[in-house]
């Protein structure tokens, strides 16, 4: 039985049309409504009806090359979530945002406004920012090298963190009669100056209702982990095993300790992109079915951006030809399918079937009971300490699992039947951050 003690978490990654590379050419799907506000609106009371933790918006600053043969709509995530925190109460909003191609003071204001315009419910997915594309949208000849992104962001966090801290939490009086706004001496600047980033600050903002928006990353590389044990408090990962799971969670716990964390500060929550049917052969036919709208042309050049790697003309009844290591992309996504593609002696074409419905994160077909044993397996087995569910298609896919899976994990007590806190920290059961004396030398000469 599980620990009482411990409770599942789900949260709702949410894409356009689906995360399926056809959605949007299923006959359930109605692809220009990804166009509206309406759609994600519906999405995120969908996710919130079945008392999900939070959704989630991935987000990329180059317009993808291959969008002629796929539904694109790819809003700003910060100021869609904004829009969204307006009809919802308790759904988390988590959006993605670069460290390579932002300013800290920038970024640290804006998810300090979305914390207090959601009354605390802002979760920043944190990425380093794989494409060579998003360099070039942004005054750079070349992206970063994989090693000079995770130093930037490291920094990169810290000074938005140190924001975020420049205003205690009682640093607003408001008293009308005296005529008082703010006690100064409880904001602060930060006087931050290394490798990378000069900011004097205080942020111009008072500190997020949250103390600072949860932190998530999504890395899996040997650096991504490291950054991910030093700072992040949720992780976003793939993986297609159990095993290669069970592994990552420790590996990943283990860390923590290093940076004088327990394992309970950190949550782990792999891609599950859960296909459902009422019977066993229902979900199989539908994932049958979305997978014969896969455009083999689209495929390949999204195995390519993966890889890192032209692969637009391989044969696709062969096997996936020798691809040379030592990317300076997305390191963890290129190990994992390369690994599937050897493992599982795939040709391209079925690599390119098993990839079409989560990139390279877990696809599971089966009966709502089904779905829940893997949950509950992964879970229960040291994998996992919840999920990043996937929809296939949207919005039915999302409403399938929060109408025939949820209830199931709820029976068998895995997760909550009501929200009991009211920010996404609360949900995710972590702890308020207290503010970072940033100046102690001034507190001793005082």
């Amino acid at each position: 039985m599980t620990n009482p003690a411990r409770r599942l978490h789900l949260n709702a990654f949410v894409m356009a049309n689906g995360h399926h590379e056809a959605a949007w050419r299923h006959p359930d799907v109605r692809p220009t409504d990804a166009l509206t506000l309406a759609h994600y609106v519906d999405i995120a009371r969908t996710a919130e009806r079945g008392r999900l933790d939070s959704i989630f918006f991935a987000d990329n600053l180059a317009l993808p090359r291959n969008v002629r043969f796929n539904g694109h709509s790819a809003f700003e995530p910060i100021t869609l979530l904004s829009a969204i925190a307006a009809v919802t109460e308790h759904i988390g909003l988590i959006a993605t945002a670069s460290t390579t191609y932002n300013e800290p003071y920038l970024l640290a204001r804006a998810f300090a406004s979305l914390d207090h315009l959601s009354g605390g419910r802002a979760g920043w997915n944190i990425v380093t920012s794989a494409g060579q594309d998003e360099a070039r949208n942004v005054n750079l000849a070349e992206r970063p090298d994989h090693a000079d992104r995770y130093a930037r962001a490291a920094e990169f966090l810290d000074v938005a963190t140190a924001l975020w801290d420049s205003w205690a939490d009682d640093a607003v009086v408001a008293d009308q009669a005296a005529g008082i706004w703010a006690d100064v001496d409880a904001i602060r600047p930060i006087d931050h100056e290394g490798e990378h980033f000069q900011v004097r600050g205080p942020l111009n903002i008072r500190r997020p209702v949250q103390g600072h928006p949860l932190l998530v990353q999504a890395g899996s590389s040997e650096a991504g982990k490291e950054f991910a044990a030093r700072t992040a408090e949720a992780v976003f990962t793939a993986q297609q095993t159990l095993e290669d799971a069970q592994a990552f969670y420790r590996d990943l716990k283990g860390r923590l300790g290093g940076y004088g964390r327990s394992p309970e500060d950190l949550l782990v929550l792999p891609g599950i992109s859960p296909v459902i049917g009422r019977t066993e052969q229902e979900a199989r036919d539908r994932e049958a079915e979305l997978n014969s709208l896969i455009n083999p042309q689209y495929g390949l050049a999204q195995l390519s951006a993966m890889l890192d790697t032209d692969l637009t003309d391989v044969p696709l009844d062969e096997p996936l030809p020798d691809v040379a290591p030592g990317t300076e992309g997305n390191q963890s996504r290129f190990d994992l399918v390369v690994g599937l593609a050897r493992r599982e002696d795939l040709t391209v074409r079925r690599l390119l079937e098993r990839l079409a419905g989560g990139r390279g994160h877990r696809v599971v077909a089966g009966t709502p009971e089904q779905i829940a044993d893997e949950i509950e397996r992964w879970f229960t087995d040291g994998a996992a300490d919840g999920f990043n569910v996937m929809p296939p298609t949207l919005p039915g896919s999302l409403d399938d699992f929060v109408d025939l899976v949820v209830p199931v994990l709820q029976r068998r007590g895995l997760f909550r039947t009501e929200y009991d806190g009211a920010t996404l920290r609360e949900h995710y059961g972590l702890a308020r951050p207290t503010v970072r004396d940033r100046h102690p030398e001034k507190e001793n000469a005082a």
